[in-house]
């Protein structure tokens, strides 16, 4: 038996596609699958996702994962172009690199761009990856004299879009709309925030990520309060339980105490599986159904929880720490932290197990 799974359900990760085409109706969907899906196996989330238009992925390396295993779709590398090797092998494998930075552009004019269809970042107030988007004019031009390349199109990355009440979203879509004017391409804006918030970022080609694995890209909302379905659900064992007498004291350092006699129990996951150390007494963990708080501190293999409004609870019980019935985004806030990182930072010692709900 396994010590910690993390189950993914295809049903779900569908469902969620489905939610993105509804919010963004006549959008071709490039579902974001970087660092192996949010951490939830590359592969098999692009097999549930087989009615995406693209996939996008960070690095060429990713990209080229996915190749091999045969997936034969669309797949944009978001960024990590260093150089004519990595246009070479953009253009062998039919991968569509993102340009961001003047030294790209070189590494294009050295390559010759024989086979390559690019896309080009644009900054609009991010600041991060992206020419300036006053550039674009130029760009154009630039890529023009290089009759072997073929401009897919043009991307900016939202910053503020998971507040829809800050208006630095739409003072983006505007300054990326007007710097691109007339200009051919395709056009991309929306991240998984603006697909839900902002409908006025849409453009042709939307970027879903989050969204896909069922957590919220909104403050202050979860997944369901967005009819998103989780796509993975992590349980660990109940390993032991126990009773513990009034002011005695729970886990390393002793930070956390007994208010009265009480049962705990100890569940078994630990930031040795990628549970956040900083989680704080009070995170919930699910036991039959009910929330139970986890007390003291998080160790390397185990961690405790308050079973005094579970008393039912018995060693070999299932614990869930993030998934059905309990939002990962819940989780995450608690921790102080968010969605993303819980998913990502999952060890090798986590079990996988893939199933569709639906077949």
């Amino acid at each position: 038996m396994s010590r910690v799974r993390a189950t993914v359900d295809a049903a779900a990760l569908r469902h969620n596609l489905a939610r993105v085409r509804a919010c963004a109706p006549g959008c071709r969907v490039v579902a974001a699958i970087k660092a192996d899906a949010y951490g939830h196996g590359a592969f098999h989330v692009v097999t549930a996702l087989a009615d995406a238009d693209a996939f996008a992925v960070a690095t060429v390396d990713e990209a080229l994962q996915l190749r091999w295993a045969g997936v034969s779709k669309p797949l944009i590398v978001l960024s990590a172009i260093r150089g004519v090797a990595d246009l070479t092998a953009c253009a062998e494998h039919g991968l569509q690199p993102v340009l961001h930075d003047a030294t790209q552009l070189a590494a294009l004019a050295a390559h010759g761009g024989q086979g390559l269809e690019v896309w080009i970042k644009l900054d609009t107030g991010m600041n991060r990856l992206g020419f300036p988007a006053e550039e674009a004019g130029a760009l154009h031009r630039r890529l023009a004299a290089l009759p072997a390349v073929r401009l897919a199109g043009w991307m900016t990355h939202l910053a503020c879009a998971d507040d829809p009440d800050d208006p630095a979203t739409m003072t983006q879509v505007r300054r990326f709309h007007a710097a691109l004017g007339d200009l051919p391409g395709e056009r991309s804006i929306a991240n998984s925030a603006g697909i839900l918030a902002w409908p006025d970022s849409h453009a042709d080609n939307v970027r879903p990520g989050i969204m896909l694995y069922g957590a919220s890209p909104l403050l202050g909302r979860d997944g369901p309060s967005l009819d998103l379905r989780p796509a993975m659900t992590l349980t660990a064992p109940l390993v032991a339980r126990k009773s513990v007498a009034a002011g005695e004291a729970i886990g390393y350092g002793a930070t956390w105490r007994a208010p009265e006699d009480m049962p705990v129990g100890l569940v078994a996951i630990g930031y040795g599986d990628g549970y956040p150390r900083h989680a704080p007494s009070g995170t919930p963990v699910l036991v039959h159904g009910k929330r139970v708080p986890l007390v003291g501190r998080v160790s390397m293999d185990l961690i405790t929880v308050d079973l005094r409004d579970c008393p039912e609870a018995e060693v070999g019980d299932e614990a869930t720490l993030w998934g059905e019935g309990l939002p990962v985004d819940e989780v995450a806030a608690a921790a102080g932290t968010i969605a993303y990182e819980l998913f990502c930072r999952l060890t090798n010692r986590v079990e996988f197990v893939y199933i569709d709900s639906e077949r």
